[in-house]
């Protein structure tokens, strides 16, 4: 990972979980990004989401015909990009979100992004509703399913993570896990990746929506990103052990404020305690100024 990762662990050796039950398959990774000359260091985080941005926003075939021209691939790139929600104060820059996510899985957890997400938005069929990344980790011969969700907020204090928490609710519904499992065998994207031809057969006919849902529930993975403006990242000027200290505190009380609401809310998901959940914390100094410049380069990108 380019960015600094300053809690990467289960939540229960992280976090008092005394009082939280279940506390077990919860996990938190704080990442944050670093400052240069007093200043936090907006060109590496921008460079990260446009090294990324083909990860979700074109197909596997569209990457691998592109590879040898990466101003082409940025441009259709950006050309798949909606920003249909860029004046919505809540949930603008979601598509930056998603992309950083992306980036995250492939570089920090070593996933394979089976359906492109921005691409498929651009499908007529929609292909994009429900989890906002869909991954596939391979261990082995045996995988792991990740459905994620990214947001990018103002603010991360407790009426922010309701909204997230209703939002993962409503994507482990059974039929929005069969959709989801439906998308990825259908796409030819999985067949590129995984060529091993018994572990594809394997991972296809666990994914089938003839077998119960239950069954792949101990496979099922939901990273769950927020990317969020923080005052203690816009008030700092470096990388010291004082403001590494203030985010490892804040982001444990965070995660922990989030659990709580996540296992009282999600409680009656059948064999929630058998899905696992990662926390993922990255703060910025401030969201609009990243939005608007990010919103700003793929305007750019798609008038050339």
């Amino acid at each position: 990972m380019e960015f600094q990762i300053l809690i990467d662990d289960s939540f229960i050796d992280t976090c008092d979980t005394s009082s939280i039950s279940p506390a077990e398959n919860k996990n938190i990774l704080s990442l944050i990004n670093d400052y240069e000359d007093g200043k936090w260091r907006e060109t590496k985080f921008d460079n990260f989401i446009w090294d990324n941005i083909a990860e979700t926003a074109l197909s596997f075939r569209e990457r691998e015909s592109l590879s040898s021209h990466a101003m082409t691939q940025l441009r259709e790139s950006a050309k798949n990009l909606r920003l249909s929600d860029k004046e919505d104060n809540i949930s603008k820059g979601s598509e930056l979100a998603e992309i950083l996510l992306y980036g995250i899985m492939k570089h920090h957890y070593s996933a394979l992004p089976v359906v492109p997400k921005i691409f498929y938005k651009q499908n007529a069929q929609d292909n994009a509703k429900g989890a906002d990344s869909v991954h596939i980790i391979i261990n082995d011969d045996d995988f792991t399913i990740w459905f994620g969700e990214a947001k990018f907020y103002n603010k991360i204090e407790d009426a922010r993570l309701t909204s997230i928490i209703t939002s993962v609710k409503n994507s482990l519904q059974t039929d929005k896990l069969k959709k989801e499992n439906a998308i990825i065998t259908n796409l030819s994207d999985i067949d590129y990746f995984i060529d091993d031809e018994e572990l594809n057969k394997k991972i296809k006919s666990a994914l089938s929506n003839r077998n119960s849902i239950d069954s792949l529930k101990p496979k099922l993975h939901i990273p769950i990103l927020l990317l969020h403006e923080c005052e203690i990242t816009k008030t700092a000027s470096e990388t010291n052990e004082q403001y590494i200290k203030s985010i490892i505190a804040y982001h444990k009380e965070r995660a922990t404020s989030y659990f709580k609401k996540q296992i009282d809310k999600l409680k009656d998901v059948y064999m929630y305690s058998e899905i696992t959940f990662h926390l993922i914390l990255f703060p910025v100094p401030e969201k609009e100024l990243i939005v608007n410049r990010f919103v700003k380069e793929v305007e750019s990108f798609k008038e050339k």
